[in-house]
């Protein structure tokens, strides 16, 4: 690997570019989805990677230490960097890198680092013919509870209930109304879990954090219900495995004939409750729930139902795995979490 600029005080200077053989940016790359997208490549024989991030005070950089990859650029260095030589023979742009926290309030923030810095690498890419995959969300979705189409009609009529949502949305309709979308792949993650998520402390997945609070107290707390007709617990989401994910963010990269915003989940509506009893399952425990009382912040903005439509998926050509809901908890508890938070790429 190359030198690791670390530091947005660092330079990316003309003595520092070089010209590469065909390569692929990864935004985002010590995050999460990012750094498993890398992991992934990796097991396919894939290293000529530049990953794009911010480490500042997180733990992500431990993402980082078992990957293989050619050079790590500051998010604040790339969008000058990638306009100079050293960036003439990128074949593909996974633009991961974005603020996820659903609970930001900060709405210039959120516009510059979802919309702004999203908007100038796609048309860079646009304009230089690269691969452009990137990472919009469910939460485009807003208080929508049937349906969930990914397509363009759908797309342009969203309502988002929470400024990160709305940060997404509005890159998806820009692409759109410019026609971007026949040319680029976007990607509606619905509910990821699974490893590599260890530093995203309260947006990490609940998976990880029941298997800690069942750990530690033996029990796990859940939300109560506020509408009659969802019981306590009976909230659902589409659970989606990052192993799932990846295999998916693969194919789109090499099949560039699959374009336009697709949803990634698993297709499937569990509950909460279904979740937990997979969690103490895994770790042979006996279930044992406690129900609270919703925070008054969350419920205006608290979605009781999601699953995504993945049909454009398989009709474009991508395969998607679905793993089950208790396969991929059970693969994530006994595989990474048991053994000590292991990452995507130690314990393949």
């Amino acid at each position: 690997m190359g030198v690791r600029h670390t530091d947005k005080r660092l330079c990316f200077s003309p003595c520092q570019q070089q010209t590469f053989e065909p390569m692929i940016v990864v935004t985002g790359g010590a995050g999460f989805i990012g750094s498993a997208v890398v992991a992934h490549l990796n097991s396919l024989g894939e290293t000529d990677i530049v990953i794009v991030d911010n480490l500042e005070a997180s733990t992500k950089w431990k993402n980082l230490v078992s990957l293989k990859y050619r050079d790590f650029v500051h998010k604040s260095q790339f969008l000058e960097a990638l306009r100079t030589p050293a960036f003439k023979s990128v074949s593909a742009i996974i633009h991961m890198g974005a603020c996820s926290a659903t609970t930001e309030q900060q709405g210039d923030y959120l516009m510059a680092n979802n919309y702004a810095y999203t908007r100038f690498i796609a048309e860079h890419a646009l304009e230089k013919g690269i691969r452009f995959v990137y990472a919009s969300s469910a939460a485009t979705y807003g208080s929508i509870e049937a349906g969930f189409n990914d397509d363009d009609a759908t797309s342009m009529t969203l309502k988002p209930i929470n400024r990160y949502g709305y940060s997404k949305q509005i890159f998806d309709e820009v692409a759109i109304q410019n026609g971007w979308q026949k040319h680029i792949a976007g990607i509606k993650f619905f509910n990821v879990y699974g490893p590599n998520e260890y530093h995203k402390g309260d947006m990490s997945s609940v998976v990880y954090k029941a298997f800690h609070q069942i750990s530690e107290v033996g029990s796990l707390k859940l939300f109560k219900s506020n509408r009659a007709e969802f019981g306590d617990g009976d909230q659902k989401r589409d659970f989606v495995y990052i192993k799932d994910c990846v295999d998916v963010i693969s194919q789109l990269v090499t099949k560039r004939s699959a374009n336009g915003i697709f949803n990634l989940g698993s297709g499937v509506a569990r509950s909460w409750n279904d979740l937990a009893a997979a969690v103490f399952a895994a770790m042979g425990k006996e279930k044992n729930i406690e129900y609270i009382d919703m925070p008054a912040a969350l419920k205006g903005s608290y979605q009781y139902f999601t699953q995504a439509n993945v049909s454009r998926l398989a009709e474009a050509g991508i395969a998607l795995k679905k793993t089950p809901l208790e396969e991929g908890v059970t693969d994530y508890v006994v595989k990474y979490l048991q053994p000590g938070e292991l990452r995507l790429q130690d314990a393949r």
